[in-house]
């Protein structure tokens, strides 16, 4: 048969209708490949994990730079990881109708029930915390402030979690419902006490609901308002557990069945949240660590279910490939992975201004138990770093590939060396990384020659529409379970994970930073 380019064979015209016959049948054949061809070509698996995990660490930079903030100000902003938004095969985000009726029919959401439940009981919703930030900003909050309400005998309010536009996977056009901006139902990124989830069995605290049910539950006219600027200046920056408490007590204490927490204008306290980024930001928090750690709020978290079969969709990806280790060794595979964050690209202008004002590490990564701790190097002022100092910050904010791979393999043998248990093998090594083309390949090139057999990286997994939309917690699940993880000590996106390690009992030498 001719090409489109050339002049058809006079022969083929002569063979009468057994070559018309041929004829048809060679265009139908050639159609069908062209068809298959194309469904090949376009069937690409959404790849889009690591990308709203990295997707803050800028975002508070940016939002205070845009802002008529001192310079003092700026110093304690604690970013988490950003990149560019995720791509993703999928024309819509997911509606999540089905688990947004679940949220509307949780059994607390009933005015019969018995105090401390029901039309009797005591309810505290936080309108102060943050929103349009980072995923891992708002999470501390939502975990400090459920431990506080339950502590105060009253029934936390959750909300839905509010996105940064620019952050989210999809773009305004296609925004649920022309919401704006958009909102992820708390339980498609979480379970447990802080989304409506049971206590303990025995505890009779009263359960967290919905927003929508506090406004049944306590409408406008029966709810005391308290303004943080009634409070905030009594308290400063006073010792973590000092605010803490101070909370508690007004919570406790006051007779009012109905409380909201309302923030100061923005224009005379941009960070008015109840346990707000200062506090998150400085060595103050450590002292709320011995009882959050232990609280029903930290023991009973867990991943929502879409998360958990959006780790069991790909966890055949984290099949052991290598040869079989000489000793005994355990069947699940992330006993045997070390996740690494490895952020590259514009993340050097975040580290610069870490950097400038001399920052310290991020919450829950500046305790005291865990390895690799960067206290600021003395020399410096804030605003004006000398030049020494910026170097030793990007060396532990933005390391180089040979610092990466370095790192790997201290941890890694830091961890076989000191750990409690013997017998313990790390040749699986999952990359939370946004990094392409030549530096990725070598990375993995560099990392297989020193036995890391299997080797993941966030961009191999494949989501559908509901776990596109919540991938950073995707991230985070996968960097939970991992026998060793190695984080950004400036990162709430890591301080979040060493928090729940920690909480779920793994070793302090597990826990990394660079």
């Amino acid at each position: 048969m001719p090409s489109r380019n050339e002049k058809p064979n006079p022969s083929w015209r002569m063979v009468g209708n057994l070559g018309g016959s041929r004829r048809r049948h060679y265009w139908v054949l050639f159609g069908v490949v062209i068809i298959v061809l194309f469904l090949l070509t376009h069937s690409a698996s959404v790849t889009t994990s690591g990308t709203s995990t990295d997707s803050q660490i800028d975002s508070e930079v940016k939002e205070i730079s845009s802002q008529t903030l001192s310079e003092a100000e700026e110093t304690k902003t604690q970013p988490e990881v950003k990149v560019a938004n995720p791509k993703t095969h999928w024309e819509d985000p997911p509606t999540f109708e089905k688990l947004k009726q679940w949220e509307r029919d949780l059994p607390q959401h009933n005015l019969g029930l018995p105090f401390p439940e029901g039309r009797n009981g005591r309810y505290v919703k936080f309108s102060n915390q943050v929103k349009r930030l980072g995923w891992n900003n708002a999470f501390n909050e939502i975990l400090m402030n459920t431990h506080l309400a339950y502590e105060s005998k009253r029934a936390y309010v959750f909300q839905p979690y509010v996105w940064n536009e620019d952050h989210y996977s999809w773009p305004q056009s296609k925004f649920r419902n022309q919401e704006f901006p958009p909102h992820t139902p708390l339980n498609a990124i979480i379970s447990g006490p802080s989304a409506g989830g049971p206590w303990d069995v025995g505890d009779n605290a009263p359960r967290s609901i919905s927003e929508q049910w506090f406004d049944v539950v306590c409408p406008e006219h029966e709810r005391r308002i308290i303004n943080t600027r009634e409070v905030k200046p009594m308290i400063g920056s006073s010792d973590g557990l000092d605010i803490f408490n101070y909370w508690k007590e007004l919570l406790l204490k006051a007779t009012d069945r109905c409380i909201e927490i309302e923030p100061e204008e923005y224009q005379k306290d941009f960070y008015p949240q109840t346990f707000d980024l200062w506090l998150w930001g400085s060595e103050r928090v450590r002292s709320l660590w011995p009882s959050f750690s232990k609280s029903p709020t930290s023991r009973l978290l867990e991943p929502s279910p879409i998360v958990v079969s959006a780790v069991e969709r790909n966890a055949y990806l984290f099949n052991p490939r290598g040869p079989r280790p000489n000793h005994p060794t355990s069947r699940n595979p992330y006993d045997r992975t070390l996740a690494i964050h490895a952020r590259r690209g514009d993340f050097k202008e975040a580290c610069l201004h870490l950097a400038k004002w001399n920052s310290t590490f991020y919450s829950w990564n500046l305790l005291e138990e865990l390895p690799d701790a960067f206290p600021p190097p003395p020399g410096g002022e804030e605003g004006n770093n000398t030049p020494e100092n910026v170097q030793k910050y990007l060396e532990h904010c933005l390391p180089t590939f040979e610092d990466i791979v370095s790192k790997v393999r201290d941890s890694r043998y830091e961890y076989l060396k000191d750990s409690k248990k013997g017998h313990k093998t790390l040749d699986i090594i999952y990359l939370l990384t946004n990094a392409e083309g030549e530096w990725l390949d070598q990375l993995k090139a560099t990392l297989k020659e020193d036995g890391w057999h299997t080797i993941v990286t966030s961009k191999d997994l494949e989501l559908d529409q509901e776990q596109t939309e919540v991938n950073m917690a995707v991230d985070m699940e996968i960097a939970r379970r991992a026998a060793v993880f190695i984080g950004n000590g400036w990162s709430s996106f890591t301080s979040n994970i060493v928090h729940k390690r920690l909480v779920d009992g793994k070793e302090p030498i597990s826990c990394r930073f660079y």
